[in-house]
């Protein structure tokens, strides 16, 4: 399967700006045969806490994705708000030429930016499968967790983590990604965006781990003009998790019911004290 990360410079909640450059990039992927075209977490509008202006009732960006998809023949992962009532949620959706394929709502509210006054979080990991693998999704801040990862990696041997990252912490970015990738022994693909936008600095670090921590070989590709920051990475991926568990066999050392036991009897002994 051939994945590309787009690590988009995102006009700021400019949907038919964000709309146009992603068209013009699946232009250009045509031509690479790609297979999965990914954006970033809120992709058309950046992570804008002015959800009167960027929510949707009817779901617009996948359905224009979908129409994406279809014209090139290539699945599209994108991240949009849902109009929830009270408050929104963070949605990121794979729609592949015949259909969606996945969605997922973010988990974990980013709190110190504002996000838990606005969204609501999921209560769901959903997967899908597509090209070979098994796909999961965890979006931006939900990198900080690693429990879902854990149950994700269950089934999931591909995980997407679309995000908004700020160059501030990309240090925290990168580590996460390769631990993510190791602890649980699947891909992971951070997929990022770069350049200035919201009153922030985004430096990009879009990647693709290995299970093993390996970070994977690359071919760029860039639209004339853009950001300094701004490209799309593609990868060449074949499924060999089951190699990587076999050979080195982590997973069934794990004592999901004694880690259950020992956080019980954590919480009994609180509250007794």
């Amino acid at each position: 399967m051939k994945a590309a990360l787009g690590q988009l410079q995102i006009h700021w909640e400019d949907k038919e700006a964000n709309l146009k450059k992603a068209e013009a990039y699946l232009e250009l992927l045509s031509e690479k045969k790609t297979d999965l075209f990914l954006l970033p977490e809120m992709s058309l509008t950046g992570f804008s806490m002015h959800t009167e202006r960027i929510k949707e009732k009817r779901e617009e960006t996948v359905e224009r994705m979908q129409r994406l998809a279809e014209k090139y023949q290539v699945a599209i992962g994108a991240g949009w708000v849902k109009d929830a009532g009270a408050l929104c949620e963070n949605h990121y959706s794979i729609v592949a030429p015949e259909g969606r394929i996945l969605d997922y709502t973010k988990l974990h509210p980013f709190r110190f930016g504002g996000e838990a006054e606005h969204f609501q979080g999921g209560n769901a990991l959903p997967v899908c499968g597509f090209g070979g693998f098994c796909v999961g999704v965890q979006i931006c801040y939900d990198l900080r967790f690693p429990e879902p990862f854990q149950l994700l990696s269950k089934k999931a041997d591909l995980i997407l983590v679309p995000a908004n990252w700020p160059a501030a912490r990309s240090g925290h970015w990168k580590s996460l990604l390769k631990a993510r990738a190791i602890e649980n022994m699947v891909y992971v693909a951070g997929i990022n965006c770069a350049g200035e936008m919201g009153k922030l600095f985004y430096s990009g670090d879009s990647r693709l781990y290995a299970p093993d921590g390996t970070k994977l070989k690359k071919e760029t590709v860039r639209l004339p003009g853009c950001g300094t920051g701004e490209r799309v990475m593609i990868y060449d991926l074949q499924n060999d998790v089951h190699s990587y568990r076999e050979c080195f066999p982590v997973k069934e050392d794990r004592r999901e019911r004694l880690y259950q036991k020992l956080q019980e009897e954590t919480w009994d002994y609180e509250r007794k004290e």
